[in-house]
């Protein structure tokens, strides 16, 4: 039987327009992003170029909203001479070729405008460099391509790796592990080209290495725990832990926070470097005072301030994580005195933040929260009658959100603080402080 013939309607073509070519232009380079690239105008739209500064005259390749610099024609006095062969490739460091002077004063320039953006005035002062002997934890990735293992850091905006023999950014001890972490990921990364990542601290007792991606039928046979073991061994490692999970405990991790030693679990948050850490707490206390009274203590962590406030009063450590809950209370026990009387509460409060009510006998708060900021938690703040805030940040943007609010609640935001501790990178923090 014949099918019968129903024409079809026309189908409208699609024209895909080809990306206009990469062209070279001579530009100036008018400021510095927050990604700490330089910002040039190509037919009024800002391109931004790595490794160029402010007032350059600059030869860039242009591609969209992207450029990449092919010659510095006319550079800034300001520049100087990377320390590191990888600069430019490896993902790690944005800055190494601007002198530290303009690039602390440009980070206090980058709260400053973000608070502006947000309407807010206040004193902000000078820039604390708090790099110290260097970066306590690092993040390392493998991979195996083929027969070869790469391990280092991410080359930036891809997923290659750069293998560094060293590390100026890293504490000595931990740029001297960097060539053993080798032994371990040929152990431990998987056969199919997949990531695995190697977060390493520097603990009072030795190097803690936490190990992602892995995957836990990599250790599961008896022979493969002895092969970590003695790796382990060679490398002298503390502790070296897989998903999370303690494998070989050669010596108990633990970081000192006032007086208390605080034992760590696998891969917890630590402030960059032991300088950036000391210098956060003192401008912590120093707003705080001796005689506030009852002090909550929020997104309290490891209990870096909540520690070295209970010896001081009454404190209420409230943190969201499982781990670093009993942590914090078991470090404040068994340093006693003041400090054993240490509230610590598990709380999330991204969904549950502490109310008014519940800050009705808080004397003083401090909020550290993580990048994201704390929106719902500055909203009850807002709502509060508690006397004084210490806001401690890692993201500019987001602790201007937060100050807005509290701002608008009836607060006053009396003074910042930018601390760095992340040298060569567009990251900084602050402590800010908020009186009623």
């Amino acid at each position: 039987m014949k099918r019968s013939f129903r024409p079809q309607p026309a189908r409208a073509s699609v024209v895909v327009e080809a990306p206009p070519p990469p062209r070279a232009l001579d530009c100036e380079v008018s400021e510095v992003g927050a990604q700490g690239d330089g910002a040039v105008l190509v037919e009024g739209q800002q391109v931004f170029v790595p490794q160029t500064l402010p007032g350059e005259r600059v030869r860039v390749m242009v591609a969209g909203a992207q450029g990449r610099l092919e010659a510095v024609l006319a550079p800034s006095p300001e520049r100087v001479t990377p320390a590191c062969a990888l600069f430019g490739r490896c993902g790690g460091c944005a800055l190494q070729h601007w002198a530290d002077a303009p690039t602390l004063a440009w980070k206090r320039a980058q709260i400053e405008t973000a608070l502006r953006r947000r309407g807010l005035e206040t004193d902000i002062a000078a820039t604390v460099a708090a790099w110290g002997s260097g970066r306590r934890r690092a993040t390392l990735h493998a991979r195996r391509e083929g027969k070869r293992l790469r391990i280092g850091f991410m080359r930036r905006g891809t997923h290659a790796i750069e293998e560094p023999a060293a590390c100026l950014v890293l504490h000595p001890a931990l740029e001297r592990a960097l060539p053993g972490t080798r032994r371990l990921a040929e152990l431990l990364t998987p056969p199919d080209g997949r990531l695995a990542a190697l977060h390493l601290t520097l603990t009072e007792s030795g190097l803690d290495v936490d190990v992602k991606g892995a995957g836990k039928g990599r250790v599961g046979d008896p022979r493969g725990l002895m092969r970590l073991a003695e790796t382990a061994d060679a490398l002298d490692l503390a502790r070296l832990s897989v998903e999370g999970e303690p494998l070989v405990t050669r010596r108990t991790p633990w970081l000192a926070m006032g007086r208390a030693r605080v034992e760590p679990p696998p891969g917890a948050f630590l402030q960059a470097t032991r300088e950036g850490e000391e210098t956060l707490v003192r401008l912590v206390l120093a707003a705080i005072g001796s005689g506030s009274g009852r002090v909550a203590d929020l997104f309290a962590g490891l209990g870096t301030f909540a520690l070295r406030l209970a010896d001081r009063g009454p404190t209420l450590a409230v943190e969201g994580d499982a781990a670093l809950v009993p942590a914090m209370k078991k470090a404040a026990d068994a340093a006693g005195g003041p400090m054993g009387s240490l509230e610590v509460q598990r709380r999330d409060l991204f969904r549950s933040p502490l109310g008014p009510l519940e800050l009705k006998r808080v004397e003083a708060v401090v909020f550290d929260p993580p990048r994201a900021g704390a929106r719902n938690q500055a909203e009850q703040l807002a709502r509060s009658q508690v006397p004084l805030i210490v806001g401690v940040s890692c993201d500019p943007a987001t602790f201007a959100r937060d100050a807005r609010i509290l701002v608008d609640g009836g607060w006053r935001l009396e003074r910042v603080t930018p601390v760095d501790q992340f040298r060569h990178s567009p990251h900084v923090e602050l402590v800010g402080v908020f009186r009623r």
